[in-house]
C-alpha cells in the first residue's frame, strides 16, 4: 500500500533484579523517614519545647531549663504553668503560673505574705518564700472576662501581674501550658490541687 508503514512496537523492561538485602533496608528507612516526619508534625501542633530565662520561677523551674508545653491552651485553670506571648514592656515572652481565672477575685496580705482567691487562701506548695513583693497594683482585684492573673513561682523575684506593666493577661496570647522540664532532668510540673 503507498503511503503507509510498518511500526513495530518494542517494550523496554527497566526492572532490576532484585537485591535480597538492600531492599528491605530501603523500606525500612522509608518507615523511619514517614515516622520521623509524623512525629516532628505533631510535635509541632499539639508540643513545643521553650527555654526558661531568669529566676521567677524557682524552685519549680530554673533559668536555662527547658519546658515541654501544650500547643492547645483552652481550659488553663488555676495552677497551670502557661507561656505568655501578650506585648509589654521588655517585649518577651514569660512563663508564669495562672493564679486566678475570669471572674475570680484574687488578694493579696503582704504582710503575711498569703495569697487569697475568692476568699480562700491558696495551699501553694510550689512557692520559693511567702509573697511579701508588692507592685502598682491594688487589691482586690477582680480577673476581667477571658484574662487570667498570673505570678512566679518564686514570688519576691517576680515581675507578674501584680504590676501594672504586665497586668492581666489575656487568654489569647498564651502560647501553651507547661506540662513537663525536659532539661536538665525530665519531671512533670503539672500542679494538681489536694482535694
Amino acid at each position: 500500500m503507498k503511503g503507509s508503514r510498518r511500526i513495530d512496537t518494542a517494550w523496554v523492561s527497566f526492572d532490576k533484579p532484585k537485591n535480597r538485602i538492600a531492599s528491605p533496608l530501603f523500606e525500612m528507612t522509608d518507615t523511619v523517614k514517614s515516622t520521623m516526619i509524623c512525629v516532628f508534625v505533631i510535635f509541632m501542633v499539639f508540643f513545643r519545647a521553650v527555654s526558661v530565662s531568669g529566676d521567677s520561677m524557682v524552685p519549680t523551674l530554673n533559668d536555662k531549663n527547658w519546658v515541654m508545653i501544650t500547643a492547645i491552651t483552652s481550659g488553663v485553670k488555676r495552677g497551670d504553668i502557661v507561656v505568655i506571648t501578650q506585648p509589654w514592656v521588655r517585649n518577651n515572652a514569660i512563663i508564669k503560673r495562672v493564679i486566678g481565672v475570669e471572674g475570680d477575685v484574687v488578694d493579696i496580705d503582704f504582710n503575711k505574705g498569703e495569697v487569697y482567691v475568692n476568699g480562700e487562701l491558696l495551699d501553694e506548695p510550689y512557692i520559693a518564700e511567702p509573697t511579701h513583693l508588692d507592685y502598682d497594683v491594688r487589691f482586690p482585684v477582680t480577673v476581667p472576662p477571658h484574662k487570667v492573673f498570673v505570678m512566679g513561682d518564686n514570688r519576691n523575684e517576680s515581675l507578674d501581674s501584680r504590676s501594672g506593666s504586665v497586668g492581666f493577661i489575656d487568654e489569647n496570647y498564651i502560647l501553651g501550658k507547661g506540662i513537663y522540664r525536659i532539661v536538665p532532668k525530665f519531671k512533670s510540673i503539672r500542679y494538681k490541687p489536694q482535694s
